[in-house]
């Protein structure tokens, strides 16, 4: 026993002997890495500071210091994870820091080779003066919004030619990662002084105190362009003289200002200002879209001048930083935010997150005020929108025959024709007060997005869930009367097609072929989850039709106009102005949701490709119609059964999607976290799956039960006063 006791103390002592060893060797084995890493950097710089030579082209001399710029974060985030445990934004930040100081500090032990160095870098700063680097970029200088997104994705796909001395192309290309703005930010005074001093001198800060000028100038002179423009005279003051707009008066301010000593401080004051003034100019433009109708383009012009103002502040800002502080904090922040606004695309979402918003909010206005049927929150709803299905199934079967009448022909002329005999059925519905299941009018994703806005505690979730909750009921009793309409209007067509001229809708091949293929499962998913999408979209154009309508003053325009008044008089015209005005929105959507139902399977079969509509209603239409042609019979057969399941499916699939669709949109239009959209999307699954009173009309408001009413004590009872009263008179 002795000995074996010896023995594992013997192994023991062996064993922590090998593990003290062991990290002795780790340890020496990572500095004696750290020191080789070290090496190879102090290598790769010597060999990339001899490169530099003053001599060398302008092209030669720019991709030597983007090289530079990439030899100040090449291997960073390698050694972040090889020092690091756990990832720290900062690390990096301090890692690059160190490394522009061990540069300097390079630089200072080599004095041949950074006079070579420096001659290099302020040869082509020299040469590359312009004021593109200040004016332009980070900034859109297209006009309109779809052709600046179209030359960011040409920058994007096509490089930039470095041959040419242009400031703007070298310092995007030097500095090509976001991150490269937080680092720029969080450089130190001393360090940025060491910086300036290797690659300035008086003639380059000179030069580009003058670009500074030129750039200010520049931008003023563009937004005066945009600012006294119709679009925004007309939203403003229409009858304010142009030299007098705070526009104009910015521009002479500018030009008064560049020639002006930089210790002039009231013109400093007034310049900012003017610019102040003219971005509370840019609210006032919003306002008035917010009352008379949004436009994505002035939306875009109006974003793009609020991004040259902030750019003029800071030009502002770092022009009047004093000479003898070239590393002041004006000049770090300009160049940290031209890289920032490089790499951000905050322009084209902001347009499209402010367009949507202001969209969204004049179509619940408008919509409020018409009360659109989009919801059942109780049960005078909840018939209504049956109500409209039933009304909008009848006549959805003129749809139906004229898909079956037509089968031949030219795939173009068959989505013509299926086109215009969809748009003929929805037009009637439309006109008829009628509702096709699934359909999300205009208003349904802006009052989505009006419930996401106030996401922040249990009781607004219960107010989204209880709004879609509304709206699935409402959609869940259209699509009840559309299929108790399409099929009641098939049979009797059947019926009396069949008394009439004793012949049957369908052959029984076709009739029995049409059953096969509605009783497929996988092609009514893909489908149905399709139709569904199309049905959002009809929504959102719709949207946008009725945006359209009051932006252009169309109402005024038709009430006003002198054929239509001579025509139909004055009071008609105004009626008429005011229900286009009222039904522009479903009327859109409804021509829309046609044109789609008729082409695209069109078009699908132009590439080769099979595209269906399977809307419920229109489905249940095909199957009344083929179980009518075969007759009794058909309901001994699978495949009716199976077509029957399908119908339901295709219905919960299309006023899914489409609700889907619209919740996803608000939810990106209000930037809602992802782990927020989750918990909506869970708790609206666990509302759908497992409440089945969402789909049933709702309970009915019970009247309040009338209380006794107790009289005040020693007031007198109204049957002793009577008594009272009569005694007197007698």
């Amino acid at each position: 026993m002795k000995i074996s006791l010896m023995k594992l103390a013997v192994a023991w002592r062996r064993f922590r002997r090998d593990g003290q060893g062991g990290r002795g060797s780790h340890g020496r084995t990572a500095k004696a890495a750290r020191e080789r890493s070290l090496m190879l950097h102090r290598l790769a710089l010597e060999r990339l500071m001899q490169r530099a030579n003053p001599f060398s082209p302008w092209g030669e001399r720019a991709n030597w210091l983007i090289d530079v710029a990439d030899w100040l974060r090449r291997g960073l985030d390698a050694e972040m994870r090889a020092d690091a445990s756990a990832p720290d934004p900062a690390a990096s930040l301090r890692a690059r820091q160190r490394r522009v100081a061990f540069l300097l500090d390079w630089l200072d032990s080599h004095r041949d080779l950074r006079r070579v160095v420096r001659t290099t870098v302020q040869k082509t700063l020299r040469e590359a003066i312009g004021p593109e680097l200040f004016c332009e970029t980070g900034l859109p200088q297209e006009p309109g919004m779809f052709r600046a997104f179209g030359e960011r994705m040409r920058k994007i796909l096509l490089p930039d030619s470095s041959l040419r001395p242009d400031m703007s192309a070298l310092f995007t290309a030097m500095f090509p990662r976001p991150d490269d703005a937080g680092w720029l930010t969080a450089l130190d005074q001393r360090t940025l002084h060491r910086l300036m001093r290797l690659c300035a001198d008086d003639g380059i800060a000179h030069g580009y105190r003058k670009q500074l000028d030129e750039a200010l100038v520049y931008l003023a002179s563009m937004v005066a362009a945009v600012g006294i423009g119709p679009e925004f005279r007309q939203r403003l003051d229409p009858g304010m003289a142009l030299q007098a707009t705070p526009f104009m008066s910015l521009r002479r301010e500018i030009e008064k200002y560049v020639l002006m000593p930089l210790g002039d401080g009231a013109t400093l004051r007034s310049v900012r200002m003017l610019v102040a003034v003219c971005q509370a100019q840019t609210d006032r433009i919003y306002a008035h879209l917010d009352e008379h109708g949004v436009s994505m383009g002035l939306v875009y012009r109006v974003e793009r001048m609020r991004a040259q103002l902030q750019r003029m502040g800071r030009l502002i800002d770092a022009r009047a930083a004093p000479l003898e502080q070239p590393g002041s904090a004006g000049i770090q922040a300009l160049l940290s935010d031209i890289a920032q606004a490089h790499h951000a695309h905050a322009l084209s979402r902001g347009v499209v997150r402010r367009s949507f918003a202001l969209l969204a909010r004049k179509i619940v206005e408008r919509h409020a005020a018409r009360d659109e049927r989009h919801a059942a929150h109780d049960r005078a709803q909840y018939a209504g929108m049956f109500s409209a299905g039933w009304r909008g199934g009848l006549l959805l079967a003129i749809a139906v025959l004229g898909k079956q009448a037509w089968n031949g022909g030219a795939r173009f002329f068959d989505g013509t024709l299926a086109a215009a005999g969809f748009s003929l059925s929805f037009g009637m519905i439309w006109a008829a007060g009628g509702l096709l299941a699934g359909q999300q009018p205009a208003v349904t994703t802006p009052v989505l997005a009006a419930h996401l806005r106030a996401l922040d505690n249990m009781a607004a979730m219960r107010r989204l869930l209880a709004e879609c909750a509304a709206i699935l009921r409402g959609h869940a009793a259209a699509m009840l009367g559309n299929l108790l309409g399409v099929v009641l209007a098939a049979l009797v067509l059947a019926g009396g097609l069949w008394l009439a001229a004793s012949r049957v809708m369908l052959p029984p091949a076709t009739a029995q072929a049409a059953l096969a293929d509605m009783a497929q499962v996988g092609p009514t998913l893909v489908f149905g989850a399709a139709t569904g999408v199309m049905l959002w979209f009809a929504g959102i154009l719709g949207g946008f039709a009725d945006n359209w309508f009051a932006l252009r003053r169309m109402k005024d325009a038709l009430a006003h106009h002198r054929h239509l008044v001579r025509l139909l008089g004055a009071p008609r015209a105004q009626r008429w102005a005011e229900r286009l005005e009222r039904h522009a929105a479903s009327g859109a959507g409804m021509v829309s949701l046609a044109l789609m139902f008729g082409l695209v399977p069109a078009l699908a079969g132009f590439f080769g490709l099979r595209f269906e509509i399977r809307h419920a209603a229109l489905v249940a239409g095909r199957l009344a119609s083929a179980a009518a042609s075969l007759g009794p019979d058909v309901f001994h057969e699978a495949d009716f059964w199976l077509a029957v399941v399908n119908v339901l499916l295709a219905g919960a699939l299309n006023v899914g999607v489409a609700l889907t669709c619209a919740l996803v949109l608000a939810m990106h239009a209000r930037g809602l976290p992802m782990r927020a959209r989750r918990m909506v999307f869970a708790a609206l699954v666990r509302r759908v799956a497992f409440a089945g009173s969402t789909y049933l009309p709702p309970p009915r408001e019970k009247a309040p039960i009338p209380q006794p009413q107790v009289p005040p004590p020693g007031a007198v009872p109204p049957d002793d006063e009577n008594a009272r009263r009569r005694a007197g008179t007698r």
